[in-house]
């Protein structure tokens, strides 16, 4: 790259360029990132409702499990 002054017009045009090369180049660790990201909404969601929904006994949820394996 040179060290002379770029128009605003090429220099957005160039950035646009590197963003998209990235994107393409790092394309599986975006969607790790954005995986993990939707993962923590649905988690903060889950424990939301768990918040306004009664407890239940521990025993209660193990006989669940033992008749779903």
């Amino acid at each position: 790259m040179s060290d002379s002054v770029t128009p605003d017009g090429a220099l957005k045009q160039m950035l646009k360029e590197t963003v998209i090369e990235t994107l393409h180049e790092q394309r599986e660790m975006f969607y790790e990132i954005f995986t993990e990201a939707i993962e923590d909404f649905a988690l903060a969601a889950a424990i939301r409702e768990g918040e306004e929904t009664k407890p239940v006994d521990r025993e209660e949820v193990m006989q669940l499990l033992r008749k779903t394996s």
